[in-house]
């Protein structure tokens, strides 16, 4: 059973020295723990400073890719080296490394095929009032979106099983965290959190270079993810809200119709016309995006299996 911890790394040479050094290199029903480093395109010394750290593989863009990228050749990578799990982890010892064999215990088990980390955000002590609550709002809404109890969605310390991890495709360059979730509970995978601890912070995150930037980019990732895979629930449901309210404004001038007062209520019928074709054409474009959405998952299902055909061989 061979466990590889993937680092993501971007400029990460004075932290990644602590996160190596966290990472526990003999765990109770893992035979070997190796170390995978993902540079993205970093313009420091991040490279030779995982090799002097110990990392036993070294991946580097010579552009930055991205954080979702790098996430995704990282867990490639991995099922490549022959990993049976994969935790990934930020390199800004934001997460304790003493907790991965935790965090993996319930794969190992054959209980789980994902495991989040849940910081329990509502207890660390350097994020703001506004941050807790974003967190708590986005995590909330991407349990709705995925069907899962997973209450820190944004975590990025994380273990995959070699399964789950042939079934994960990430679409978003922004980041993984929030679609990888929504992606696994609308493919059925058995997802679970533990609590995890967190170290003090040396540095403040990267991916959240405004409040307001941070909102947009999440909100998009979470409705275009969950658009992708339950097209015809999110259509429809925009759809008959549109053409209820065209049907509401026809009723309204039927009411006026018909005590004789209609002629004044024109635009009213006019707007309903439009709202009520405007409202069906939602619902159908619902239906032709489900039919396409059933030739996506027919599609990953083929990666799927390519992927571990080529893997087994």
């Amino acid at each position: 059973m061979k466990l590889i911890v993937q680092i993501p790394c971007l400029n990460e040479a004075d932290t990644l020295p602590d996160t190596i050094k966290a990472i526990p290199r003999k765990i109770a029903g893992i035979d070997a723990v190796e170390i995978l480093v993902i540079d993205d395109g970093s313009s420091d010394r991040t490279s030779q400073v995982a090799r002097e750290c110990g990392a036993d593989h070294v991946i580097r863009f010579k552009m930055n890719q991205g954080l979702a990228r790098g996430f995704m050749a990282g867990l490639q990578t991995s099922v490549t080296l022959g990993a049976d799990i994969i935790v990934n982890t930020d390199a800004d010892n934001q997460y304790n490394g003493g907790d991965i064999p935790k965090l993996i215990q319930p794969i190992l088990d054959g209980r789980a095929d994902i495991v989040i980390g849940d910081r329990e955000v509502e207890t660390i002590g350097h994020f703001s009032s506004s941050k807790k609550f974003l967190q708590k709002l986005g995590s909330w809404v991407v349990r709705i979106a995925s069907d899962t109890h997973i209450p820190d969605a944004t975590s990025g310390f994380r273990a995959y099983s070699r399964d789950a991890a042939l079934h994960t495709n990430i679409v978003s360059g922004y980041t993984y965290t929030l679609e990888s979730i929504i992606q696994a509970g609308q493919n059925r995978l058995a997802i679970t959190h533990i609590p995890v601890r967190t170290n003090h912070v040396l540095r403040q995150s990267r991916l959240i270079s405004s409040v307001r930037n941070y909102i947009v980019r999440s909100a998009s990732t979470i409705v275009r993810t969950y658009a992708m895979y339950s097209p015809l629930k999110f259509f429809f449901s925009i759809g008959m809200i549109v053409f209820l309210a065209g049907l509401i404004l026809a009723a309204r001038y039927l009411f006026y119709f018909f005590i004789g007062e209609g002629a004044g209520h024109i635009q009213s019928l006019i707007l309903a016309a439009i709202l009520m074709m405007l409202g069906f054409q939602t619902v159908v474009i619902g239906l032709i995006s489900d039919l396409i959405a059933a030739n996506r998952r027919l599609s990953e299902e083929a990666v799927y299996r390519l992927r571990k055909m080529d893997k087994e061989v």
